[in-house]
């Protein structure tokens, strides 16, 4: 039986990217690690990201027509079978599969069944923090039950590969993972055990790599091992970053800015670029970063300026980077004649609500600042690497051999709708002691969070409340436009700009999907006048009442971490590849008000319902 395996050249990233693992038509296989790409690449441009990351610059899977599983000299992002562990779903014999055994273009079959039965993929994997993936030891999973003395008796201990004969049972009379087994099939050994317990930890040994590192490359792991489902969320979080192809600013690099002349002038640096990898060093850094706004690539520049060494590549870190990339495309954005590029154009627009003088227009178009309409714009995303069990695990590159200087990434084009809160009426919003409190609420559950690091790459140091009215505010307009133009939520994503520090207070909603769902086109329409005004509204209104209300509005906290306040599936969540902060930090009474906190719209919706009221009258 022929068949033909495809992921999309987008999807080489995200999010079946390097170490991530693909289930597709009942075979499963896991992204290898980028040493093992083809010579043939096409490069991506972008200059601005990769000065950010450290890198050389980046390279997209080249596309292909070829079966590029089981043949591993096609073109493309090459892919490996795993788990190697497969087992018959009509004998229920298990069997390791080895490259030797495929086929190009045949799916593993059982040599014992006639006529011959597809093999099927174990559904348990074991994962460590330390970024490891390995298959289970179902061997000893099996004679974990026996005594040493029986299970050194077992005569397939020798082999505990293809040869060694395990069966996996299903039992009739019992229901879920009790049902399920492992059993030794060698005459006269009692070697047998359920599924029951297979979650979690159990002693079992990390095999010290991923399933396509050589032999060569593994090292001696002691992190616990967890054994997860296959497609379990825990078992891959890639680390990706993504930035809009804006005209390059007439400006000096990085570490030559206001910015870095802070850091030099700070009173810590001194101190820290004497001793910068001392006991005091990551202090002293987390007070620079405070004091100076800077991020953490700024600080590695100026310290490797300061010790005349290179710059370390993003390639060779140990822990991931989080540049911010906001300033510059919030410059181009808001710009008042906007320099046009092939792949950058935009114009100013507005609400078309000028000539109104009657509520709710009028609040409304006080609340709005620029409305600017993205024509063409290119998104270039690159992963530079992931993590297993939890986010804040051991960094794994996206080269696992450490010896390339690039990462991989995919371009996106599409079109988009930018609009700025008014400066003056989001000033005094903020100044308000309850917006205040409830702000800092979260702040405090994000200080706990795992995340911080991550999250905090987008609101900065200091988190203001406009970041979580425009985020929130950016996930109810990608729900009300996915009404309004037909596009899916998934095919739009959002860019929020909230830098209290640096005046920014605006959002971007763009097409996002590397497929035919994300180049629909119309999204730009709809922020034609009066369009936008209509869609902003009828947004406002739906968010000011939600299903799981009066829940919702007035939970103490909810989501990973605590990190969300009013925020749920039934009003405000989106497909988390839309969401730049994995759908954490949203309050939706923020937007809308409750209780004692006010609502940056709250004028909107009671005058909304007042000419309601009034026309029915």
């Amino acid at each position: 039986m022929s068949r033909k395996l495809r992921v999309r050249q987008a999807q080489t990233v995200l999010p079946f990217g390097v170490g991530a693992v693909l289930d597709i038509q009942g075979e499963s296989f896991v992204a290898t690690g980028i040493a093992d790409w083809p010579r043939k690449r096409q490069p991506v441009d972008s200059p601005r990201l990769a000065t950010r990351l450290r890198v050389s610059g980046f390279f997209a899977a080249p596309p292909t027509l070829n079966d590029r599983y089981d043949n591993q000299d096609a073109p493309g992002a090459p892919y490996i079978r795993f788990p190697t562990w497969l087992f018959c779903g009509s004998c229920r014999r298990m069997r390791r599969w080895r490259i030797a055994d495929e086929t190009p273009g045949t799916p593993p079959q059982c040599p014992l069944c006639s006529p011959r039965r597809p093999l099927v993929p174990m559904r348990f994997v074991q994962i460590c923090k330390a970024g490891h993936l390995s298959d289970v030891d179902w061997w000893f999973w099996a004679h974990s039950r026996l005594d040493p003395e029986d299970r050194q008796a077992c005569p397939s201990r020798e082999s505990r590969d293809s040869r060694a004969q395990l069966s996996f049972r299903v039992e009739q009379r019992a229901a879920g993972l009790e049902a399920l087994s492992v059993v030794c099939t060698v005459p006269k050994c009692r070697g047998a055990r359920d599924l029951l317990d297979i979650l979690g930890t159990h002693g079992l040994r990390c095999s010290g790599r991923n399933p396509w590192q050589r032999a060569t490359e593994r090292v001696d792991c002691r992190e616990t091992v967890q054994v997860v489902q296959r497609t379990a969320g825990n078992l891959y979080y890639p680390v990706v970053h993504s930035a809009l192809d804006i005209p390059e600013a007439e400006g000096p690099p990085v570490w030559e800015g206001e910015a870095a002349e802070r850091v030099r002038t700070s009173t810590l640096w001194l101190a820290l670029c004497s001793a910068p990898n001392g006991p005091n060093a990551p202090a002293l850094r987390e007070m620079i970063k405070q004091e100076t706004q800077a991020d953490d690539a700024l600080i590695d520049a100026l310290l490797a300026e300061e010790a005349g060494t290179p710059v370390t590549t993003a390639a060779a870190l140990d822990k991931p980077v989080y540049p911010d990339l906001s300033s510059e495309e919030w410059a181009a954005l808001t710009a008042p004649a906007p320099e046009a590029t092939r792949d950058f154009v935009v114009r100013h627009t507005g609400l078309g609500l000028a000539g109104e003088n009657q509520a709710p227009w009028t609040t409304l178009r006080e609340r709005i600042g620029k409305v600017v309409l993205v024509d063409r714009l290119r998104e270039v995303r690159a992963l530079q690497g992931f993590t297993r069990v939890a986010p804040d695990a051991t960094f794994v590159p996206a080269d696992t051999s450490r010896r390339l200087r690039w990462l991989p990434a995919v371009e996106v084009y599409g079109e988009g709708v930018f609009l700025t809160l008014d400066a003056g009426r989001l000033a005094d919003w903020e100044r308000d002691p309850a917006v205040r409190s409830r702000v800092l609420g979260i702040r405090a559950d994000l200080d706990r969070s795992f995340q911080k690091d991550r999250l905090e790459a987008h609101t900065g140091t200091v988190m203001a409340p406009r970041f979580i009215l425009l985020h929130t505010l950016a996930h109810l307009l990608i729900r009300q436009l996915s009404f309004e133009s037909g596009y899916t939520t998934a095919s739009l994503r959002e860019r929020v700009y909230a830098r209290a520090d640096r005046d920014q207070a605006g959002l971007l909603v763009y097409t996002a999907a590397g497929d035919a769902a994300g180049t629909l086109g119309g999204l730009v329409q709809q922020g034609e006048p009066p369009h936008l005004a209509e869609t902003l509204l009828r947004m406002i209104e739906a968010a000011a009442w939600c299903s799981a209300d009066p829940l919702c509005a007035e939970h103490p906290g909810q989501g990973f971490g605590n990190l969300n306040r009013g925020a749920c599936h039934a009003c405000t969540l989106l497909p988390e590849t839309s969401c730049e902060t994995g759908n954490t930090l949203l309050d939706r009474v923020l937007v809308v008000g409750g209780g004692e906190v006010p609502g940056f719209f709250e004028d909107v919706i009671t005058s909304a319902r007042a000419t309601a009221v009034d026309q029915e009258e």
